[in-house]
């Protein structure tokens, strides 16, 4: 296994596989996070009512929380890295078709279909990254892998404009199908197909992980859902995935009510997407250094609900200038960045087996599309009530609440597991 990681390295110095891993994602994310920049004009072309403007929104997620953990255990079947190729085929075929659409049902199928796709990449990836490094680099990568979602949706926000206004939405369809079909050659290539043992796996593990494909995918289903550290990692990622798509979601018709311009408003939403990525990489390098996660979730956490509260709450936001409210909406993000990061790194640690990882990652994924699904309609269920955005802060807070709670669980879960937890992946 070694020799055969040294030969692909050699043949590639350049290429580093698990960046090409991180890459991939972020390529899969981009086809979630081009759809707000285009619903303007989408609507003017396809004559589009704001009703089905939000379900086309919301199509993508249908496939996380349906069949999240049920494409988990696929992608455990197929192997890592032809689950990530086939996926981004899949997304390259849907996209490229969306684009000669001319009708809102059929690009609300394939929107469903660039859902499915969307899973086949990001399940296996943690699981393939951590195949790819050393074990002292293993944090510091799962925390870069947990910023591929923030940084897809600030790079969409800023190139989508531009490409829509200049060349039509059709073409950013076109683009982004292109891009990720060149994306799933160069995994192909960059990425070798066979991938040294996890360091520290005993010859048990490795046998267990070599036979991952002739294992019933119930019995990896069975297994994970018997455990619970994956619903603990996996209520916590709702937890914040919620009230962090609905801030960040609700932004631009917070700016445009204030009265700012549409360029500012595009600028500032990816400013705050941005800022989640520096808490990504940051929680991956404090882990690194040693540091233990439930306190990294509580910073996380708390600084989340302080934040919200100085955002929105009533009079006392209000009394904030505006650029202090917007310094609270980047600590809402950037310290929140915290949590992907370092729920990435517990889910493989609590992950009942190796060859379990990606059903766990899909468990977290089907309950993160959750709380991305119910969480902006709540906000602004409150919102429409109270009358403005006033009280968002309560059920942002009430997520954050959540959060701390399952922090603590995860701490004592974290603590017993030791050496049972090694035991178990025998």
């Amino acid at each position: 296994m070694a020799s055969v990681s040294h030969a692909a390295t050699a043949q590639h110095p350049r290429a580093d596989p698990a960046l090409i891993v991180i890459f991939a994602g972020v390529c899969a994310a981009l086809h979630v996070g081009k759809l707000p920049p285009a619903i303007t004009t989408l609507r003017d072309a396809l004559g589009m009512s704001l009703v089905q403007a939000g379900f086309l929104l919301s199509l993508v997620q249908v496939a996380g929380m349906g069949c999240g953990v049920a494409f988990g255990a696929l992608a455990d079947s197929l192997g890592l890295r032809r689950s990530m190729a086939l996926g981004l085929v899949v997304l390259a075929a849907a996209s490229a078709a969306g684009g000669f659409a001319h009708g809102v049902v059929i690009l609300m199928l394939l929107r469903a279909c660039e859902g499915f796709g969307f899973l086949l990449v990001v399940l296996p990836a943690p699981g393939l990254v951590r195949r790819l490094v050393g074990p002292q680099r293993v944090s510091a990568m799962l925390g870069l892998w947990g910023a591929y979602m923030p940084l897809a949706t600030a790079l969409a926000l800023l190139i989508g404009p531009l490409c829509i206004g200049t060349l039509g939405w059709r073409v950013w369809w076109w683009a982004l199908a292109a891009i990720s079909l060149l994306m799933a050659g160069v995994l192909w290539r960059c990425v070798p197909a066979a991938l040294p043992a996890v360091a520290g796996s005993t010859g048990a593990d490795a046998q267990a992980t070599r036979g991952h494909i002739g294992a019933p995918w119930t019995q990896r289903l069975r297994r994970t859902l018997a455990a619970p550290g994956p619903w603990l990692v996996a209520l916590s990622f709702a937890s914040y995935s919620g009230q962090w798509l609905a801030v960040i979601g609700f932004l631009p018709a917070i700016y445009t009510q204030a009265g700012l311009s549409g360029a500012a408003t595009g600028v500032l939403t990816a400013l705050a997407a941005a800022a989640n990525i520096v808490g990504n990489v940051g929680a991956g390098r404090l882990l690194q250094r040693g540091a233990a996660p439930p306190r990294l979730l509580v910073t996380g956490f708390v600084t989340m609900a302080l934040a919200a509260t100085a955002t929105f709450a009533g009079p006392a936001a209000e009394g904030l200038p505006p650029w202090a409210r917007f310094i609270a909406v980047l600590l809402f993000s950037g310290v929140g960045g915290l949590i992907p990061a370092t729920l990435f790194a517990l889910a493989v640690r609590v992950a009942p087996s190796e060859n379990t990882l990606s059903t766990t990652i899909g468990w977290m994924q089907q309950w993160s599309a959750l709380g991305q699904f119910f969480g902006p309609p709540l906000v602004a269920w409150v919102a429409s009530r109270s009358g403005g955005w006033q009280f968002t802060w309560l059920a942002t807070g009430a997520c954050s609440a959540a959060g701390l709670l399952l922090a603590a669980a995860l701490a004592r879960a974290v603590s017993a597991s030791g050496p049972a937890a090694a035991a178990s992946r025998r």
